[in-house]
């Protein structure tokens, strides 16, 4: 579902004279349907840059990133975002929604978007929630004026709502207490069990262990090693 070969990264500074900084070289990974791989490796090692090339977000050197059937490292813009929309989900650290929007709405927008009837979007987005802990009285508020832990849940929502193929999850149980973080691996032990295939970054050793199948060191595929 998920695979990557041959992967190189590297960063122009433009404002210093163009000076080049490698980040990734010959970086490889294939996650199975059904399989949780945690990216590890010390600070700067490159595992959020791995991350954000599977999404799209950062273009490759060279190389392949398959997500789907979809080449995301030669894909065009709209590819990139119909396998966005349909196939591979994202929970980041950070929130970045419109502002005013209510949080009902902020969690049930992918659902309408692949066409879901807005009401059933909403009942699903209702249910997870209230699953995550988010107090109904918030849910006609704008969750850009919540506390960390309660946006990072909205992302969590907003990330599982639809039953993504494949999910990339960068931290998702940094900022939470004991009860959300339980809740959080369920829903992750859950999207395995339907098939998903997931790379996460997980600092919480514990949590690591307990949803992720193996880890890979992205530390081997920094230039210098590679």
């Amino acid at each position: 579902m998920i695979e990557v070969e041959n992967v190189g990264k590297s960063f122009t500074l433009h404002n210093q004279g163009g000076v080049s900084i490698p980040v990734l070289a010959g970086a490889a990974l294939r996650v199975a349907p059904g399989e949780c791989v945690a990216l590890v490796g010390p600070s700067g090692a490159g595992k959020s840059t791995l991350m954000r090339m599977i999404h799209g977000n950062y273009l490759a050197d060279g190389g392949h990133i398959v997500v789907g059937g979809v080449d995301v490292a030669l894909a065009d813009p709209r590819q990139i975002i119909a396998l966005r929309r349909a196939v591979l989900g994202h929970v980041s650290q950070f929130l970045r929604v419109v502002p005013r929007v209510p949080t009902l709405e902020v969690v049930a927008e992918p659902l309408v978007t692949l066409g879901v009837a807005p009401e059933e979007a909403r009942a699903r987005a209702r249910a997870l929630l209230a699953r995550i802990n988010i107090p109904e009285a918030l849910w006609p508020l704008s969750p850009t004026t919540f506390s960390g832990g309660e946006q990072q849940r909205v992302n969590i929502a907003r990330g599982f709502v639809h039953d993504y193929p494949a999910l990339l999850l960068d931290e998702p149980t940094a900022s939470l207490d004991a009860g959300n973080r339980e809740v959080v691996l369920s829903l992750i032990l859950e999207a395995k069990a339907r098939g998903a295939a997931i790379v996460g970054i997980f600092h919480d050793a514990d949590a690591r262990g307990r949803v992720c199948d193996r880890e890979v060191d992205v530390g081997h595929f920094t230039p210098a090693a590679a």
